[in-house]
């Protein structure tokens, strides 16, 4: 036998399921396509069919069927006692599925359940058929109800009258109060209805849940462990449409702060991974393969925003959350919507070290990454946040940046992307200009393809510190034709950021002595535009337009052309930068420049020496490769030094003193730091420093004359 209320279930759940067509491009569509699914509708059709069900079940009840229900659970207490007989007869082998002694708890279960149904329930029923235009009065009914019903245990399918509560709630769900049909929707799925009625009511909770001046009494009154339930318990394929209109109301919700950090306490995380795994599971050849889609697309869109708080996303990494997104993304390639929220978690959780890490392990990562790249060239949104994953996963990890290299045309693609967006940034700038734009500020922010183009710049630039990367892309022309054609068109003043992105990969190529090197074919041009940036106002810009002349200035021409344009004296000047990098990269260009004989004097212009000196006393203590860098210098510079004096001037008694200062290990280390960091700056006084320091204090002093009236002053 199948109890009334599980029949009547059954008969609505065979239905055929309607799947509205909703568009799920972004969440406002979900919500206006709500208007044309009415619901109010649809609930009439549903009182309509239960009134007629319904009252031929209750004739049922009362009736015969009553009786023999009766009958069968008494059976077996009637059976233990001697001279009574039952009722129904019995075959051969019926075999009792019950004890005597839990029929009789049954009986008992039930006549308690009887009266309090009659005791609480009931007046409850009365007051809401009463008072139907007052909404504050059926909104505390509805509380005392439910408080009633959980109480007494009545929640769920077993209870017998549920059929009558139903009944007298689903004439109110038309009313036009979201506070009431909240409380309506929250009874309705604690009595775990199915098919059409399960549909209806999730409904009713999207709709709520849509209107974000809802969240304060959806906070209030707990609707999300309902919804969390359905998603746990309803089986995906049967009640696809009616998850997905929850999973659609859970995502709303998910747009709260309390309510985000609710669903983390209430173990969202890990049963949205699960829903997805089940989905994972439903193959493309499969007919629910489509409309499960619509699912995704909310599931993901819910995990994005929980992916905004530190607990969900350590749940995250813990439950696998790699792999079934990125077994999603490889099922889902042509779902742009699915795609754009699953890249949108990963671009998220990249920026965190341990979840990067996760995600370089899994090796058909950057063949997704390539695929959506290639199939979704023009999507900006989508493009753009797949490759600031890339730069996040070769940010730090070698391995990663190796393994994306050989990913079978992965610079193809990158490249491919660079000259669509180089294009598209050129025709808006060639549109700024027609419409009059010389005259007008140029945006601040930078534009969409700017702002590919910066983040694809980037990834160029990480893979460029891979040694074996590295020497390939400087010999890939194509790469290094892209990046001067950047710094061609593009001042520091129109889009910083992508100005030094493109100088900073290019001094990357720059350190690579290879056949064939784009960058070394292209030496002399690259200085020559690198001026603009090196005159900028824009000291970033400078350090790296620097950089690049301080492994260009390796090369003769480069030298010949720094002493043709005077760029010397630029760099002699930016030593009283008093700034670390500045000295460290203006440096490195004099102590090429040294290696000639002939450019040697060049560095008593406009107080080198001195400068030099000046650099070694501020930043020596703290910066050892600096202080090497300087030393080297100035030993070259010293190669054929006949007299100190003559060589070093009036700074000749200050570098011996600072020279015998910083190579006393007791005065240039201190013992006060961290024991790492001050191992770490031993290491390199020891290996770089002390070595080059010996010898050019050796020098200076055994062609130095000390006069014995002159005083030293200890540093």
């Amino acid at each position: 036998m199948v109890p009334p209320d599980q029949n009547e279930e059954k008969l609505d759940s065979e239905e055929p399921a309607l799947m509205s067509n909703l568009c799920r491009s972004n969440d406002n569509c979900l919500a206006e396509q709500r208007s044309y699914t009415p619901f109010n509708d649809e609930s009439r059709q549903l009182i309509c069919n239960e009134r007629i069900s319904r009252s031929e079940k209750e004739e049922f009840l009362k009736g015969t069927a009553g009786k023999f229900l009766f009958q069968l659970r008494g059976e077996s207490d009637q059976m233990k006692k001697p001279g009574t007989s039952s009722s129904w007869p019995r075959s051969t082998g019926w075999k009792r599925r019950v004890t005597g002694l839990e029929d009789e708890t049954r009986i008992n279960e039930s006549e308690e359940e009887e009266i309090f149904w009659h005791t609480k329930i009931l007046p409850i029923l009365h007051e809401l058929e009463k008072v139907e235009d007052n909404i504050e009065n059926l909104c505390l009914a509805c509380t005392k109800l439910y408080q009633a019903l959980n109480e007494g245990n009545m929640l769920g399918k077993r209870f017998k009258r549920r059929s009558v509560l139903l009944k007298t709630l689903y004439k109110l769900v038309d009313t036009d109060s979201d506070p009431l049909c909240l409380k309506l929707a929250k009874i309705i799925l604690a009595m775990k209805v199915d098919g059409r009625n399960l549909l209806s009511v999730c409904k009713l909770a999207f709709k709520i849940c849509r209107d974000e001046k809802n969240d304060y009494i959806i906070q209030n009154d707990r609707l999300l462990d309902c919804l969390l339930e359905v998603l746990r318990t309803e089986d995906l394929q049967k009640n696809n449409e009616a998850l997905l209109y929850c999973m659609g109301a859970i995502k709303f919700m998910s747009g709260n702060a309390v309510l985000l950090n609710e669903m983390i306490n209430k173990g969202a995380v890990e049963m949205l991974l699960q829903l997805m795994k089940q989905i994972n599971n439903i193959k493309e050849n499969d007919r629910y393969f489509s409309s499960l889609g619509h699912l995704l697309v909310q599931l993901t869109a819910t995990l994005r925003n929980l992916a905004d708080l530190p607990p969900a996303r350590c749940q995250l990494i813990c439950n696998g959350a790699v792999s079934e997104l990125s077994v999603a993304l490889e099922q889902r390639m042509n779902d742009k919507d699915v795609c754009t929220y699953i890249v949108r978690i990963f671009s998220k959780l990249s920026s965190y070290s341990d979840f990067c890490a996760a995600l370089a392990d899994c090796s058909r990562c950057y063949i997704l990454f390539l695929a959506l790249l290639n199939k979704h060239q023009k999507q900006q949104d989508l493009v753009i946040r797949i490759i600031f994953i890339l730069g996040n996963l070769t940010a730090k990890n070698n391995e990663a940046r190796e393994q994306f290299f050989k990913e079978k045309g992965s610079v193809n693609t990158l490249i491919s992307l660079f000259q669509t967006y180089h294009e598209l940034d050129l025709n808006a700038q060639k549109w700024y200009h027609e419409r009059g734009g010389e005259g007008k500020k140029h945006p601040k922010h930078p534009s969409e393809a700017e702002d590919v183009l910066i983040k694809l710049i980037r990834v160029l630039a990480n893979l460029s510190i891979h040694p074996s990367v590295g020497a390939a892309l400087a010999a890939a022309h194509r790469v290094v034709e892209l990046l001067v054609t950047v710094l061609e068109y593009k001042s520091v003043d129109d889009c910083e950021e992508l100005v030094i992105n493109a100088a900073t990969t290019i001094n990357n190529l720059s350190y690579y002595k290879v056949k064939s090197s784009a960058v070394q074919d292209k030496k002399l041009h690259i200085a020559e535009i690198l001026l603009k940036l090196l005159m900028s106002n824009n000291m970033d810009g400078v350090v790296e337009a620097v950089r690049v002349f301080g492994n260009l200035s390796q090369y003769h021409e480069i030298c010949d052309f720094i002493i043709q344009k005077k760029i010397y004296k630029f760099m002699i000047a930016l030593l009283d930068a008093k700034n670390q990098d500045v000295c460290f990269s203006a440096c490195g260009v004099l102590l090429n420049l040294t290696v000639d004989k002939n450019k040697r004097a060049l560095l008593m212009e406009e107080g080198g020496i001195g400068k030099l000196v000046d650099c070694l006393r501020d930043f020596g203590p703290a910066d050892w490769q600096l202080a090497c860098l300087i030393c080297k210098t100035l030993w070259n510079y010293s190669e054929n030094i006949t007299s100190a004096a003559s060589c070093f001037g009036e700074d000749t008694d200050t570098l011996l003193v600072l020279l015998t200062s910083l190579l006393d290990e007791e005065l240039a280390l201190d013992y006060s730091l961290d024991r790492d960091l001050r191992d770490y700056n031993k290491l390199y006084w020891e290996r770089e420093f002390k070595p080059v320091a010996e010898k050019l204090l050796d020098r200076i002093q055994s062609h130095h004359s000390f006069l014995p009236t002159v005083t030293i002053t200890p540093f």
